[in-house]
């Protein structure tokens, strides 16, 4: 197992991927064998996918004869299994506070932001649309972006959990990300646009950047997001 025996499968945009390639990099390990996968042309459905995970869903990794899905469960075992290796994504005296924020970050931010706002316009046709539903999904998913807000004015830092950059912020930023890429200026979440300008040039992150993102913004009528 090692560097050379690794090999991700990802897709651009996927948050998930992007967590698991953010990991990645921060431990080290950016050159591994990265298949690229297309989601508009059902890559995900392939046979190399579905041969590491039934599911059909990427990210898939790979070390040696060690199959991981799940992009948390990916980062926890670069983590576990190559302790020594570039950034202490748990540190272990805030291993519990981290475990917990990483998986809160993820339970609500998945939920409030992505299903619950950008998937419900994008998979249900305007005329099935129920405004009074869409508006209550708007204002959860305000008062969790004030949350996190609310903490990064607290940590006093750059980061979310402390001083250092964890794992709390390896799930945290792509949601902040997609959050500006759907239409919002984070100018009512102050904090969380100073975290977003400052970790967009973290090298972990500028490497891992979703592709498409870079080579075209939304058009105006797809950024469904500016109303949180």
């Amino acid at each position: 197992m090692g560097k050379e025996d690794m090999k991700l499968i990802w897709g651009s945009g996927s948050n998930p991927c992007w967590r698991a390639m953010i990991a990645i990099e921060e431990k080290g390990f950016g050159g591994i064998e990265k298949q690229f996968i297309s989601f508009s042309e059902k890559g995900h459905k392939g046979a190399d996918v579905m041969a590491k995970n039934p599911r059909g869903q990427v990210p898939t990794f790979s070390d040696g004869d060690i199959i991981v899905n799940e992009s948390l469960a990916i980062c926890l075992y670069l983590e576990n299994a190559y302790p020594d290796n570039g950034t202490k994504l748990v540190p272990k005296e805030k291993m519990a506070q981290v475990y917990q924020m990483a998986i809160e970050a993820q339970e609500n931010l998945q939920m409030k932001i992505a299903v619950k706002c950008i998937y419900y316009q994008w998979r249900l046709p305007e005329e099935q649309r129920d405004e009074k539903t869409l508006k209550e999904n708007f204002q959860a998913a305000r008062e969790e972006l004030q949350i996190w807000d609310k903490r990064l004015e607290k940590s006093g830092g750059d980061f979310v959990c402390g001083d250092k950059f964890t794992l709390v912020d390896v799930v945290l930023f792509p949601y902040v990300a997609t959050v500006k890429r759907f239409g919002n200026d984070l100018s009512g979440f102050p904090n969380l646009k100073i975290y977003y300008e400052k970790l967009c040039k973290r090298p972990s992150i500028d490497k891992s950047w979703p592709p498409h993102w870079r080579e075209a913004e939304l058009a105006d009528e797809k950024k469904i997001l500016k109303a949180i």
